[in-house]
């Protein structure tokens, strides 16, 4: 198959669409496919072409076999709604317009969010005269809503009017939880063209490791209890709570936070950790993917948090699968389907969604039980090899594209 893959975020971005993108493609290639990545110029979150790039009309590499062409971008940081909105639509009118200069394809792929990037693929899909296969990984307008980025009601009819149509065109629909499946049954999708595929972790990559002592002396954290938080530090993570946490934890000079990631809310949370003198946090910035790894060797434990919304109970955030990978137990501050995920591992503890009180009383829990946090770090690993290996849920997500494509080609 000649798979072109519309995503608003590709390597050497590190966040979770690109991995997500990155991990399935290399597979699809690796199983003899021809995959080409359409995307930004890499900036995301800092608001700044990364070394090596140029904003120019298109930057072409290979990377594992992948074709990536990045093209002209509105760069801007991850914060003030009306850029990034920007940002957003003018990659999909860029995608549009290289549509008909791409190579041939037989099926297209577009992944949302970001929102107007699933959009895309609609036109796109009519330009190269191919099935059009949408990847739901988080729902929009639903989730910018309810974390307050947007209020303007007239705006948001016209985006879950925008909503409907996407999922009423799209030839197949892949959400990656049960919960955004009915949810787009509920706004027009139909059922028998959506399938669930999850997010998981790549197991060759994100393996048990002993801890790597020169990393963790250098970042201050060695001989101590890590909690770590792994990820965007947006508006819907609600991550006052670790703040919080760390003043009722002041005295155990044995527990240290880790929180590693950009995003909207990271200068406000330094200025109010500076402020309060906790010195029991350390903050690192965006790390390379392959520090991952180095990264989740030197943390003793997982926090996996989002706030507390209703939206939130559809949500499964991709760090759940690489804590498991990796032997590092959970403590996840999120109800819904992770919240089942964890306790059908056995991997973690929930706690109540920004109850600082409750993630305090569980890392000294598992700070005062290893062997605890051992058992939860095997059950954890066991389970993710079991039911989310990336690259069995790429081969099921190809098996779904072969069969697409066959489909399309016998109707016409």
């Amino acid at each position: 198959m000649r798979i072109l893959f519309l995503s608003h975020y590709f390597p050497p971005e590190v966040n979770a669409p690109a991995t997500r993108t990155y991990e399935h493609c290399k597979q699809w290639v690796e199983m003899g496919h021809e995959v080409t990545v359409v995307s930004c110029v890499p900036h995301h979150p800092m608001g700044a072409a990364y070394p090596g790039y140029k904003n120019k009309l298109v930057h072409v590499e290979y990377i594992d076999g992948i074709k990536a062409i990045k093209i002209l971008t509105y760069i801007t940081a991850n914060e003030g709604f009306a850029k990034r909105t920007f940002n957003y639509i003018f990659y999909m009118v860029m995608a549009i317009l290289m549509a008909p200069f791409l190579s041939k394809a037989d099926v297209v792929i577009s992944t949302s969010p970001q929102f107007f990037n699933g959009l895309a693929g609609y036109f796109v899909s009519r330009i190269k005269r191919c099935p059009w296969l949408l990847e739901i990984r988080d729902l929009w307008p639903e989730s910018i809503v309810a974390v307050g980025a947007i209020s303007n009601r007239k705006i948001i009819a016209l985006l879950e009017k925008i909503e409907r149509f996407v999922y009423r065109k799209a030839d197949f629909i892949v959400p990656v939880t049960n919960a955004f499946k009915k949810h787009i049954v509920a706004r027009g999708g139909h059922e028998d063209t959506i399938e669930v595929i999850r997010n998981g972790a790549d197991l060759t990559f994100f393996t048990d490791r002993a801890q790597d002592d020169t990393y963790a002396e250098l970042i201050g954290v060695k001989g101590k209890f890590v909690a770590s938080y792994v990820g965007t530090h947006g508006m819907a993570h609600g991550l006052d709570i670790i703040i919080e946490a760390a003043e009722l934890l002041r005295q155990r000079e044995d527990i240290v936070f880790l929180m590693a990631g950009e995003g909207a809310e990271r200068k406000r949370l330094a200025s109010e950790i500076t402020k309060r003198g906790l010195e029991n946090i350390t903050m690192l910035g965006q790390l390379p993917k392959e520090d991952m790894p180095r990264l989740w060797s030197v943390s003793t434990v997982s926090l996996v948090l989002l706030r507390k919304l209703d939206l939130f109970l559809t949500v499964i955030p991709s760090k759940i699968f690489e804590s498991m990978a990796m032997k590092k137990p959970i403590i996840i501050g999120v109800d819904g389907e992770s919240k089942e995920i964890i306790n059908d591992a056995r991997a973690g503890i929930a706690i109540k969604p920004e109850s600082a009180t409750e993630l305090a009383a569980a890392i000294i829990k598992l700070a005062d039980s290893p062997a605890l946090c051992q058992k939860y770090g095997e059950q954890g690993s066991q389970y993710v090899a079991t039911h989310f290996d990336r690259h069995i849920l790429a081969q099921q997500y190809e098996k779904k594209l072969a069969a697409l494509c066959e489909t399309s080609q016998e109707q016409r």
